[in-house]
Formats: C-alpha cells, sequence, structure tokens
C-alpha cells in the first residue's frame, strides 16, 4: 500500500531503469480522478490492447472510446520497447476485480483464482497495456518483453515491493484473457531477477528530436466563438512574446483580445496596416510557433 508515484518520480523511475520513455501530450494532468479515488496504490497491472501500430494504440489509450474514456492505462508499451506515457493518476484499466486477488498483491502472497468482481481496480493498479492484437498469434518482440519487466520493476522499485505485486488483467477480473501470448509467471520471474540487481540507469541520450508545432489552420479557422486547445497554446506564446494583450487569458475562445495580442506580433514583425489586422496568416504564424496540443 502506496502513495501513488508523482509524474516526474514516476517518469525518472522508468528513465533509471534503462527504458526510452516518450511523454505523450499532457498525460500529467490527463485522469479520471473526478471519477473516484487514486490511491493508495498496491500493484502492477498488465494488459494488452488488441491493437496494432505504435501512434494509433497510443491515441486510442489517451483518448479511450465513446464507451470508455481515456485514460484507459498510464503507459502503452510499444513492440520496439519505447513507454509512452498517457495517463498520471486514476485511469480505466483494470475495472472490477477480485477482492481476494487484492488481498494477495497486498500481501505479496500466492495469487488466488479471480471468481468475483466486487473491487474497483482502477484506484489500487498502475496500468501499463502492451501494443498487441490478443490473438495467441500477434509475436511479442524480446525488445517489448524487456521493457514490460523494466517498466513493472521501476515502479515495485520506487514502492519497494517484489515482483508479487505485478499481475496480468486475467489474473484480476474474470473473464479478461490479457496478456495473452506469454504468462505471468514467467514475466514475475524476469521482474524478480530484475529487482535482484541495480537498475541499469538512463539510456543514453540521442539527438533532440526536431520541434513540432501547430500546422496554419488557416484565417477562417480564427471566427467569433471559435474555442479550440490551438487558440490558448498561440495566446501563450504571443504572451511569451511580449504580445499579450489579454486581460484575462488566455483561453481556448477566439475573442478581440486574441486578434489585438496577433495583430501586436504582425507589428513586431514588421506589418502595417491592413497586413496587421489580427487574422494569422501563413508566414506569421510559422513564425510564432505555436506547440503542438
Amino acid at each position: 500500500m502506496a502513495t501513488p508515484l508523482t509524474a516526474d518520480k514516476l517518469l525518472k523511475a522508468l528513465r533509471d531503469e534503462g527504458l526510452k520513455v516518450v511523454e505523450h501530450r499532457s498525460w500529467r494532468t490527463h485522469n479520471r480522478n473526478h471519477k473516484g479515488a487514486w490511491g493508495p496504490v498496491n500493484g502492477v497491472m498488465i494488459h494488452h490492447t488488441v491493437s496494432s501500430g505504435t501512434r494509433s494504440s497510443v491515441e486510442l489509450c489517451y483518448n479511450g472510446h465513446s464507451t470508455l474514456p481515456g485514460p484507459l492505462c498510464h503507459g502503452v508499451i510499444a513492440k520496439d520497447g519505447s513507454v509512452h506515457l498517457v495517463g498520471n493518476g486514476r485511469a480505466n484499466h483494470a475495472g472490477l476485480g477480485d477482492d481476494d486477488v487484492l488481498r494477495a498483491v497486498i500481501n505479496e502472497s500466492a495469487l488466488p483464482a479471480d471468481n468475483e468482481a466486487n473491487t474497483d481496480g482502477n484506484r489500487h493498479f498502475y496500468g501499463f497495456e502492451c501494443v498487441n492484437l490478443g490473438d495467441g498469434k500477434d509475436p511479442w518482440p524480446a525488445a517489448q518483453l524487456l521493457a514490460i519487466e523494466k517498466a513493472a520493476a521501476a515502479v515495485c522499485r520506487a514502492h519497494g515491493w517484489t515482483q508479487r505485486s505485478v499481475i496480468g488483467h486475467k489474473e484480476w477480473q474474470p473473464g479478461k484473457i490479457d496478456p495473452r501470448g506469454f504468462t505471468m509467471d514467467s514475466m514475475r520471474a524476469r521482474i524478480a531477477g530484475r529487482l535482484g540487481r541495480r537498475p541499469d540507469g538512463p539510456p543514453p541520450a540521442g539527438p533532440k528530436p526536431p520541434a513540432r508545432y501547430e500546422p496554419f489552420p488557416g484565417a477562417a479557422f480564427f471566427a467569433t466563438g471559435r474555442r479550440s486547445a490551438v487558440i490558448t497554446a498561440m495566446g501563450k506564446r504571443l504572451v511569451a512574446e511580449g504580445c499579450g494583450r489579454y486581460q484575462v487569458g488566455p483561453g481556448p475562445e477566439w475573442t478581440e483580445a486574441d486578434r489585438a495580442s496577433y495583430a501586436a506580433w504582425q507589428r513586431k514583425l514588421g506589418y502595417s496596416g491592413g497586413d496587421a489586422d489580427g487574422i494569422p496568416g501563413k508566414a506569421s504564424w510559422d513564425k510564432l510557433k505555436v506547440p503542438n496540443v
């Protein structure tokens, strides 16, 4: 039983274990905490995504779907061994499971058969979704299995848990089959071996990835009543450039304050008259470098 790791501590634990970690969008504040408690945490749960492709699987786990809003886990483990963080806090991944299993995880004892669904697992477990179709045919590359081992060990090491704090979804909720394609006993044996030695340490830093900016959405995008996170991001950049003309904000709705601020940016670039009307054009937009949202 433990207090959940902060976003910074989770990120550090994973990287210290030698994992390549990708921070996806606003994962640090993306959670379902408004739907119920997050913590105390007691263990780590492993799943498979029933999907293929890293990008689409990460987006699915971040956004969720119409019947199950995201995040659907805390991290997505791709076939190349990279871990993509998509949530921090309560996530829709475990659902209801067996209270006897939870007690065994807390006591780090042998797991009983899961024959009930009477306990909220989203409160008590970190969740890692692993990209796999779950059909028993889709392969589990060595890099991905190693990343599952490392990710689970990282969380266990941070909390002082043993490998018995790691379970599969199929060991928690009756009727579930994930993860399919390897046994949880074999994975726990790998995790135990890893916890018996020092962590690998952060992977060597590679070249810095190129910055990603929002493409110009077109002048018609900037109309009265338009609401978008892109407008908020634009406003923050205008403030950073000393062009903010906001009394409150910036916010997601396009307003006259946004237009006045953008006109100040256009004048800063040397535009005047009708060319500094406050409506973004592609040339001035590209120079503002609004980060992806």
